[in-house]
């Protein structure tokens, strides 16, 4: 019998956006879509500042340097906004 292994501590490794929504893929697999719409600095930033983010250490948050936001995955998972 196969198991999935979930990992404990979340870590991110790609980010995107459509129109309504933020997109993260997870090293395990997983992939968290949240409403863009619950981050407004997310939401007024255009395309460019958009896609200019940086992983937080390995992976444990996101980093918009041109709108001076940060998001934990772990807040991402549990739905905080």
């Amino acid at each position: 019998m196969n198991t999935l292994k979930v990992e404990a501590h979340p870590l991110a490794q790609d980010v995107k956006f459509s129109e309504s929504e933020l997109i993260v893929s997870l090293v395990d697999g997983r992939v968290i879509l949240v409403p863009i719409s619950w981050f407004p600095s997310l939401s007024n930033g255009t395309k460019q500042q958009l896609s200019n983010w940086e992983l937080l250490g390995e992976g444990d948050g996101i980093h918009w340097p041109d709108l001076d936001e940060d998001l934990s995955v772990k807040g991402l998972l549990l739905g905080v906004h």
